[in-house]
């Protein structure tokens, strides 16, 4: 085991952490982390960035650049017709000004639990979010973890039934179902749901405490979200129906087993020309050139930020110091349930990715579980919960995205991260595996 080369990684991940706290933006953020990875680790330093980075980089443009500009496009649409603002005054008048961040989260967990996902649900509920912030006067820092907890705790990974991927990869080694150990599933999303409640609504009072108050992203037209005459905002039945529609797109075509990134961007283009039908005297006399034009290209900042950290991620993946430390967490001997949630929370944690963890995990361990007499459902959602426990570190993909979106920055809102998609899913893993290790 290269010891230098281990150390290394671990300063190109402070590195990334510090520069996005510091508010350097995600290219130049990973290009320097990269450059620690390539030059500790022996590797070439044209070919680290020519071949490794710009790999990782373009690949992930080439596979979601459709889906994050049509995602961006249904946002504004959502936002010129009135649909977004609709949509939050009539859960206003609902549930009141006084339970939005309830509200908020209960949604973002329906919406995911559906089968939308994380890069779809931030353009999906950002404008709604926006107005009923506002509404209520809560800091905009409270959106991020509004959309990281209803987006990657219980609907990703403790729920029985979610057809996110860190539910179904453990089907495929395993032969278990999507709604394994459903008794133990439900006990740790309640567990998630109290303890994610229990710390938004202390955020909330010390928000008001500290007399923190709503202020838009920079660049954002402030008369989108500030309507005098509600009388001329679309009906609850028009401002919904898009959504609905684009929600039944997703669940039916993820349960035919369609391509998840091909479904949710003509979920999303479907979503847009049925905002634009039924609002159609809203975008009378407006620029449609410029509407169409705005709502495509503020796809491109966000597919950028979450493509220059893959990028990192696919220099990280062919160093010598990855190697080793799957290597040395993989040939480690302990109980199966010990053994899959470590190696898991670990590989998840350097990889920034659940599913990659996953994967990593079972393709070296699977044939052992089979065999090991362990509760294979049981590890199948013990699993799919550690997935979720170090997989948001500062340097994850997906952060970048909805901080792009949210208009947010790591130093102002990655507490929320890591309270309640590190703290929270690690605590419930590291109880349920002192469970499981004395009774099962």
């Amino acid at each position: 085991m290269n010891t230098f080369a281990i150390i290394g990684l671990i300063l190109a991940v402070l590195v990334l952490g510090v520069a996005a706290y510091k508010g350097w933006g995600a290219l130049t953020s990973t290009l320097l982390a990269s450059l620690v990875v390539i030059l500790t680790n022996g590797i070439n330093i044209w070919e680290g960035f020519s071949n490794f980075y710009m790999q990782g980089y373009t690949g992930a443009y080439a596979s979601f650049f459709l889906m994050f500009c049509c995602s961006s496009l249904y946002a504004n649409f959502m936002n010129v017709s009135g649909s977004a603002t609709s949509i939050a005054y009539q859960f206003i008048d609902w549930f009141g000004r006084q339970k939005v961040l309830l509200v908020c989260f209960v949604i973002t967990l329906v919406l995911t639990y559906g089968g939308v996902s994380l890069f779809v649900v931030v353009y999906a509920m950002a404008p709604i979010m926006f107005t009923l912030f506002k509404e209520a006067n809560l800091p905009r820092h409270l959106t991020m973890a509004i959309i990281i907890a209803g987006s990657a705790s219980l609907s990703m990974t403790a729920l029985p039934g979610t057809p996110a991927l860190t539910n179904v990869i453990p089907t495929e080694f395993l032969g278990t179902t999507l709604t394994a150990a459903p008794i133990y599933g439900i006990i740790a999303s309640i567990a998630f749901f109290v303890m994610i409640v229990f710390y938004l609504n202390y955020c909330e009072k010390k928000a008001r405490a500290n007399n923190e108050y709503w202020t838009y992203p920079e660049g954002v037209d402030p008369s989108k979200y500030e309507i005098q005459d509600r009388s001329l905002l679309p009906s609850s039945i028009k401002a919904f129906l898009p959504m609905i529609i684009l929600m039944t797109i997703i669940i039916v075509g993820s349960r035919l087993g369609l391509n998840s990134t091909m479904l949710a961007t003509g979920a999303m283009l479907a979503g847009t020309l049925t905002v634009f039908v039924l609002n159609i005297d809203k975008f009378k006399g407006q620029d449609m050139k410029k509407i169409i034009s705005t709502g495509l290209e503020g796809g491109i900042g966000g597919i950028g930020g979450y493509a220059g950290v893959v990028a990192f991620g696919s220099v990280v993946s062919n160093s010598e110091a990855f190697t080793s430390i799957v290597d040395w967490v993989l040939s480690m001997q302990m109980n199966p349930y010990a053994q899959g949630a470590f190696a898991t929370m670990v590989v998840s944690a350097v990889t920034g990715s659940s599913s990659g963890g996953l994967r990593i995990m079972f393709t070296a361990f699977a044939d052992g579980f089979l065999t090991s007499g362990a509760n294979l459902e049981l590890l199948h959602r013990l699993v799919s919960i550690a997935a979720g426990a170090l997989d948001t570190l500062p340097h994850s993909p997906g952060l970048f995205l909805m901080f792009a979106v949210l208009g947010l920055t790591h130093k102002e809102a990655y507490k929320h991260v890591f309270w309640t998609t590190v703290v929270i899913p690690t605590i419930i893993t590291l109880v349920s595996l002192a469970v499981f290790i004395m009774f099962f």
